[in-house]
């Protein structure tokens, strides 16, 4: 595993005033009373001395990650008294098992690790977020046999496929493959990854059953009834995997699409915004009883990722590029600076020679991308009831009592309010806490045209013609 570790300036908070004891205390119970939360631990206490200082943090190897590059890089956590190892992990099953047995203080994980975790499906155990990592940022690639198929049916402008590509157009495809007895088969990086969930809401949309899981009857294959099987595979294994033929085609995160595009295996033929405009990716997740023990050291990690964040997007994305030869080193990505360009700097290559403008395939900061919404976390649950991972009818009010076991506005707000005192930041650049619910308002920019609000969880379930709905069990 390749690590990167820094030791940070020495700052023991003592020159805190009892002043700003008080007021931190009054920001806290503020932001108790907005949000119906309890503070964890003592995070309601003055934001002073870090309880821990010296952390090491994992990570998978994709683009998303570079919020804690960034916060290393550039001395954010060492300006909160931190001194932080970075160690790279070999998949997302080995990283949330390392935070779990407290061999990581925390990580960037798949916004729906947290969440599967603490309701149970897979890994048992509790883990909170209070930051959210980035929006956006994944793709559907499909390998060159499967593009030769499919670009035949397509609508074509000026020579070139109309974008976004409507999935009914692949649904032939597979129907293809059925006639002539082959099976198409696609990878995703997770069972509760953000490209499964993904992958599976634009197979449906387009008329393509993904599969059920039934954990009740011991089979979390998710290939139950599946029209097109979905298997795991890590991310940097991706294009490998199509290449060799075990996959058609994949959902992943970059650099591992903008790969198969240099590679010459494979063409990606839908971003996750063409699937659900400005989704919540990956998120920053520890377990509850590290932030029990260290509310204040988690404080500063806030901090330190918000600053991380907003650097990424300032200015219309104008450090990217600076972003980018930091990732491409071999401790954080480690793959070829124009591979991690061709998408993290505002555009997006398909076909080879086909880029296009993507501003925002990958947001970092605006859009409240930071913020931990509970409707976030709910949709993720609605999606997991969908497929069969949470295994019997929930009523609206556990979902929301789910997402606010998981996710932490509260802290969250805690880390702004302090960087806002400092001058760090601006209030503007934040939500404005003293209105904010946890809850985006009605949400459309879905493939299908399906309208989310998270205070109606059961409603949107009901909506699909395909998914389980109700009291429905996989058959």
């Amino acid at each position: 595993m390749q690590s990167t570790h820094k030791q940070a300036a020495s700052v023991d908070g003592k020159g805190k005033t009892r002043r700003g004891f008080l007021k931190m205390t009054a920001i806290a119970a503020c932001v108790f009373a907005l949000s119906g939360v309890a503070p964890l631990g003592m995070a309601q206490a003055a934001v002073g001395k870090a309880e821990q200082t010296s952390l090491k943090f994992g990570f998978i190897k994709l683009t998303d990650m570079v919020p804690l590059a960034i916060a290393y890089e550039k001395g954010y956590f060492e300006d909160e008294g931190l001194s932080v190892m970075l160690e790279a992990q070999a998949n997302w099953k080995v990283l949330l098992d390392r935070v779990v047995t407290g061999e990581l203080d925390g990580a960037h994980m798949l916004a729906g690790q947290p969440i599967g975790a603490t309701i149970g499906f897979g890994t048992k155990a509790d883990i909170i977020t209070a930051f959210s990592m980035d929006m956006n940022g994944n793709g559907i690639t499909v390998s060159n046999a499967v593009w030769d198929e499919l670009k035949k049916k397509l609508p074509m402008k000026d020579g070139k496929p109309v974008h976004p590509i409507d999935p009914k157009y692949l649904k032939v495809v597979v129907d293809d493959y059925k006639k002539q007895g082959k099976q198409f088969k696609m990878g995703m990086v997770f069972p509760v990854s953000t490209h499964n969930y993904e992958l599976r809401y634009w197979l449906a949309a387009g008329g393509m059953h993904p599969g059920y899981y039934a954990p009740a009857k011991g089979d979390t294959s998710g290939t139950i009834k599946a029209d097109v099987p979905l298997s795991v595979t890590p991310p940097p294994q991706m294009p490998s995997t199509m290449e060799a033929g075990t996959i058609d085609g994949y959902c992943v995160g970059e650099p591992w699409n903008q790969q198969a595009v240099f590679k010459g295996i494979g063409v990606p033929i839908a971003t996750d915004a063409d699937v659900q405009k400005n989704n919540p990716e990956k998120v920053f997740g520890v377990s509850r009883a590290w932030a029990e023990k260290n509310p204040n050291t988690h404080i500063h990690v806030v901090k330190a990722l918000i600053r991380a964040g907003y650097w990424l997007d300032e200015q219309n994305n104008k450090n990217r590029m600076e972003a980018v030869k930091i990732i491409a080193k071999s401790q954080y990505v480690g793959a070829d600076e124009k591979v991690i360009a061709n998408s993290m700097t505002g555009t997006f290559e398909y076909e080879k020679g086909d880029k296009r403008a993507e501003p925002d395939f990958n947001v970092f900061f605006r859009y409240n991308a930071t913020y931990p919404y509970y409707s976030d976390a709910i949709w993720y649950l609605t999606q997991m009831r969908r497929w069969g991972q949470i295994a019997e009818a929930k009523p609206d009010n556990w979902y929301l009592k789910m997402a606010k076991e998981i996710y932490r506005p509260d802290i969250y707000a805690i880390a702004a309010k302090e960087l806002i005192a400092e001058g760090k930041m601006k209030a503007s650049d934040f939500p404005d806490f003293s209105k904010e619910t946890g809850f985006k308002g009605a949400q459309s920019g879905f493939i299908d045209g399906v309208v989310y609000d998270g205070r109606k969880p059961n409603e949107y379930i009901n909506k699909f013609k395909i998914g389980l709905k109700r009291n429905d069990q996989p058959k």
